[in-house]
This record gives structure tokens, C-alpha cells and sequence, in this order.
């Protein structure tokens, strides 16, 4: 469980939906604040009468898409200025301009399951991942179909297992908290997989690759005759045959 977890249960229960909407609103922005287990508490304690669930999910779907918005905005506003920035810097080593293209095109591909995917199963990535798409001119109407649909799974499943499983929530919670780690590791080892398959296909292509080069500017090569330096010497004449 987190440090901060007892503070902010507290919190909740004192002062109610408005200590939950900005909780779940600066977590979304990508302050580090375990806005699942907030959740998980909100719902054991709406299945004990101190809230009503109908409430819960539309206060928790709205604090988190306006955070994500606005990590989306603070993105696009200084994260897109510095890429492109980077990108004129020609002489910058440490991330070349046609690295960032490349990045802009992959995002602008998948971007929408990155964003769909860090809402509820990775959600310690939900930040970097709002500042990612901003900085990367993600259109903002796909992005907030993404972060809708996803952040409305991400309130759902932890306010559903607290409101069913009551007063076991902290037992949940934990679980939840192993899946998500054990998700992310897979993650880092898929990736991981895929980077390493691709540096193996590289190694394996390179020689032929170079060789066809070779051939290919051995082709485009323009041939030169050299025409010796020596006089080329007068026919020999035909005798005359005689009838």
C-alpha cells in the first residue's frame, strides 16, 4: 500500500467527492498518487452508504480526462516546441531529427491503444503518455476518445471491486497491485523481445545488404577504354592476282 494512501482515504471521507475529483485530477496530470486504490476505498465505502456509486463515476471520469487534457495541452504546448527544436539542431546528438519524425509517425499509428492502455492496466505511465501525445501533435479528437473509453474502465473496475467486495478492499488492492506490477514487467519484456529480434534480423541482413550496395555502385560505375598510346599500324596490301 502507499504511503500516502491513509491520507488521502481520510481526506475522502471527511470532505467527500471534492477531495476524490482533485485526487483523481492531479494524479492525472502526473502527479504519483495511487488514484486506484482511492478509487477501490470510494467504492467499499458507497457499498457501506457513505456515498452513492451512480455519483462516484462521473466525478472520477471527469477529473480524469480534464487531467489528461491538460497534460495533453502542456505537451503540445512546450514538449511539441522542443522536438521541433531539436529537429533543427542538426549537429544534436542525442536525438537526431529523423528520430523524431519516426516517433511522430509511430505515435500518430498506435498512439490511440497507448493512450487506451495506460487509463486502467498501466496507469503509472498515463503522464508521460499525455505529455508523449501532445508533444507529438496527436490530434486531440482522437485522443480523447482514447482517454474516454479507457479512464471510464479505470473508474469502473476498482469502484465495481470495492462496492462488491466491501470491506476486503485492502485485500483487492493488493492483488490489483501485484497484476499491475506483474503487466508491467511483462510489458518491459515484450518490448525488450522485439528490440532484440530486430537488432538479430539487422545483424543477419547487414552483410547482404552491403554486398548488393557494392554491386549496385559497381554497376552505376561508368566503364573507361583505355586506347593505347602506340600508332595503330597501316594495313598490308592485297597482291594482285594475275590472270
Amino acid at each position: 500500500m502507499s504511503t500516502y494512501l491513509p491520507y488521502l482515504v481520510s481526506w475522502m471521507q471527511l470532505y467527500g467527492y471534492p477531495v476524490l475529483w482533485l485526487c483523481v485530477f492531479v494524479s492525472a496530470v502526473g502527479l504519483p498518487l495511487p488514484t486506484s486504490l482511492v478509487l477501490l476505498a470510494a467504492g467499499a465505502f458507497a457499498s457501506l452508504g457513505d456515498f452513492n456509486i451512480f455519483l462516484l463515476l462521473p466525478v472520477a471520469i471527469t477529473a480524469s480526462t480534464m487531467g489528461d487534457s491538460l497534460g495533453y495541452w502542456l505537451g503540445r504546448r512546450v514538449g511539441s516546441r522542443l522536438l521541433d527544436w531539436l529537429e533543427r539542431r542538426q549537429g544534436f546528438s542525442f536525438i537526431s531529427p529523423r528520430a523524431i519524425v519516426r516517433s511522430r509517425a509511430f505515435f500518430n499509428q498506435r498512439g490511440g491503444w497507448a493512450i487506451f492502455l495506460t487509463r486502467f492496466l498501466f496507469s503509472a505511465l498515463g503522464g508521460v503518455t499525455n505529455l508523449l501525445a501532445g508533444a507529438d501533435l496527436y490530434p486531440y479528437n482522437r485522443f480523447l476518445v482514447s482517454d474516454l473509453i479507457g479512464e471510464t474502465l479505470g473508474a469502473l473496475i476498482p469502484l465495481g471491486l470495492g462496492y462488491i467486495f466491501g470491506e476486503s478492499w485492502e485485500a483487492i488492492g493488493d492483488l490489483l497491485g501485484a497484476f499491475s506490477g506483474l503487466a508491467f514487467a511483462l510489458l518491459i519484456v515484450i518490448v525488450l523481445v522485439v528490440y532484440l529480434m530486430k537488432m538479430l534480423r539487422r545483424m543477419k541482413y547487414a552483410p547482404q545488404k552491403a554486398h548488393v550496395q557494392k554491386v549496385k555502385a559497381q554497376e552505376e560505375t561508368p566503364l573507361h577504354m583505355e586506347i593505347p598510346k602506340s600508332g595503330i599500324s597501316a594495313p598490308l596490301p592485297v597482291p594482285e592476282s594475275g590472270i
